[in-house]
């Protein structure tokens, strides 16, 4: 029984014209080995199993081969290339720098580069996985990389090439390498089936290629794993259960019953998937994918950036003219909305149900259309409507004449009674409010009108100077015992404002205002954030309602913060030798060393 080689190694490409998907790579190197342009470095950088090693052995063979091919191929049959394809090769040296990337390695390996080759024109160094080299290691390679003899070539491959120092950078010949297409990946597969007599469809191997994303290593993996599976058969049912992905045609089952708002199926097809074992973040990606799809296909003009299964890409497209283009952007969000939430939410299940749930009533949220700067809602037709009981008016008796014009007389002269009141609540104080309006309001209707406003100037005149007169004076050394006392408050009440309140300095502007001076913008917010009730305190132990301050910065003045000098080992020590001096005698009779 033969020995089982995965088809990752043994359709490894062996020549140029045979690595999937690098062409623009490939014709390059042709090219520079045609016309004896060499580069003494190169750098491969670009995404996993896309071919960089590959292209840098077949490099290192087609350079070593004695009859290369007019298109710049190796011959494979000379004594170089049997060698090369048998790993025996004394010209070709290859190093994993994520194992070996000390400086320790690279001097070893620059050791064997001023050796020269025995057999053939070149030793090629390839370094793989180059970004782990360490920097100590980059800059000992640094002198060998740049002056490298005539005979060395270093082929250095990596996928990360921004973690590359731009000292290497700079002495390489760099290489992109791209991510191999669905397409290209689709026919490599189909090449390979029909050389090992699998049967599969297109689907499946779409599906593997999508699955692989870019990546042709991986895409072979997976098709060994399948092919074992089904012992040698690639259908689409089997390999979308193998690779766990959900079938599309429960999207279009999800999406019909959120179109008719048909919220039952809707959770009844989740609870089916959820049975099959697919996880609720796979399912809200899943439907992601499928809304981005339907949104591309809205334009056939960018249909073709649509990378589906043969099969579905006529449905996609009918599908999307059935659907508008805002219920998909909007869908968008709730699933992005609803993938960022899922790893926080503790019920799974439920945080899926709920996302379902928005999408299945988005339509009516979408009702609601911004119409005239108003948000208008359309009509239900089964809106009913509230009838009221039609109240007759309480008839008024044409008899009692006498009554009807005191009522009137009552009606007329509210409006001049309720100006009157205004006057009195903004000219007289709280104590004489009540007894002046019920002096009023014992006078007749027509009495009341008659007062004026120069009466109520006279009868209050007297008491204004009496408040003015009552007025503390302001001072600095009251105004410092009333700011102390609503500091206490404010320390009673653990208020984090009163630091700011103890090293803030007042000053006197006039007699009704003065300046909280603070070191910076910090205390001046704390201190500003307590104006209403300090200015109402300061004005109650005034006694002067027009008291009034404000608050400066003087980022020049220094704040009366004491700072603790921080003690040193020495000092501490001495500080205890003054306070306890007996510490001394203890340490000269023991003979002790103190370190400091």
């Amino acid at each position: 029984m033969d020995k089982f080689i995965v088809s990752a190694r043994k359709y490894r490409p062996q020549l140029f014209d045979t690595v999937v998907g690098q062409s623009h790579i490939t014709t390059t190197l042709k090219n520079a080995i045609r016309h004896q342009q060499l580069a003494h470095a190169f750098l491969f950088c670009g995404p996993r199993g896309v071919g960089k090693t590959t292209c840098a052995r077949i490099l290192a063979k087609t350079i070593n081969c004695e009859n290369q091919t007019t298109e710049g191929e190796a011959c494979n049959e000379c004594h170089s290339c049997v060698s090369f394809n048998e790993g025996t090769s004394m010209n070709i040296h290859e190093l994993d720098a994520a194992s070996n990337n000390s400086v320790d390695d690279i001097r070893t390996l620059v050791e064997q580069v001023r050796f020269a080759p025995q057999a053939g024109k070149y030793k090629v160094y390839i370094i793989d996985e180059v970004h782990m080299l360490s920097s100590a290691a980059f800059n000992a390679f640094l002198k060998t990389l740049e002056e490298p003899p005539p005979y060395a070539i270093f082929i250095l491959a990596t996928t990360e090439k921004h973690k590359i120092l731009p000292t290497i950078l700079s002495r390489c010949q760099i290489f992109d390498f791209k991510r191999i297409t669905t397409s290209d990946t689709v026919d490599h597969l189909r090449e390979i089936c029909k050389k090992e007599d699998i049967k599969a469809d297109k689907a499946s191997l779409h599906v593997i290629a999508q699955k692989s994303e870019g990546c042709m290593r991986d895409a072979l993996s997976i098709m060994d794993k399948i092919v074992s599976f089904t012992n040698g058969a690639l259908t689409y049912s089997n390999t979308l259960e193998h690779l766990n992905i959900l079938d599309e045609d429960y999207y279009f089952k999800l999406l019909d019953g959120m179109q008719q708002q048909d919220l039952a199926s809707a959770m009844l097809l989740f609870d089916d998937i959820n049975q099959k074992g697919f996880e609720g973040d796979m399912v809200i990606n899943g439907l992601a994918e499928f809304m981005r799809n339907l949104l591309v296909c809205k334009d056939e003009r960018v249909a073709s950036l649509l990378e589906v299964v043969e099969g579905f890409r006529e449905k996609y497209i009918e599908t999307a003219k059935q659907v508008q283009a805002s219920w998909l952007i909007s869908a968008l969000n709730i699933l992005n909305e609803s993938e960022i939430g899922f790893k926080a939410a503790r019920n799974k299940k439920l945080h899926v149900e709920l996302a379902l749930i928005k999408l299945t009533y988005l339509q009516q949220a979408i009702e609601l259309t911004d119409s005239n700067e108003t948000v208008t809602k359309k009509k239900l037709a089964d809106a009913k409507t509230v009838a009221f009981r039609n109240i007759a008016p309480i008839p008024f008796p044409e008899k009692n004449t006498a009554a009807k014009k005191e009522a009137k007389l009552i009606i007329e002269s509210a409006p001049r009674q309720k100006a009157v009141d205004e006057v009195i609540a903004e000219n007289i104080p709280l104590t004489n409010r009540v007894a002046t309006s019920a002096a009023i309001s014992n006078t007749p209707a027509s009495s009341s009108t008659k007062i004026s406003l120069q009466n109520i100037r006279q009868q209050f005149a007297g008491r204004k100077e009496v408040e003015v007169e009552s007025i503390l004076p302001l001072t600095v050394e009251k105004l410092m015992i009333h700011w102390k006392e609503y500091t206490a408050i404010l320390r009673s009440k653990r208020n984090p404002a009163v630091p700011c309140f103890d090293i803030a300095r007042l000053r006197i502007v006039n007699d009704s205002c003065f300046e909280v001076v603070s070191h910076n913008n910090l205390e001046q917010k704390f201190i500003e954030g307590e104006r209403n009730a300090l200015g109402e305190f300061l004005q109650k132990a005034f006694n002067n309602s027009k008291l009034q301050y404000s608050i400066v910065i003087d980022a020049t003045g220094e704040e009366d913060i004491p700072h603790e000098k921080t003690l040193t080992t020495r000092d501490q020590f001495i500080k205890i030798v003054e306070q306890y001096p007996l510490v001394m005698t203890l340490k000269e009779r023991l003979k002790l060393d103190l370190d400091y």
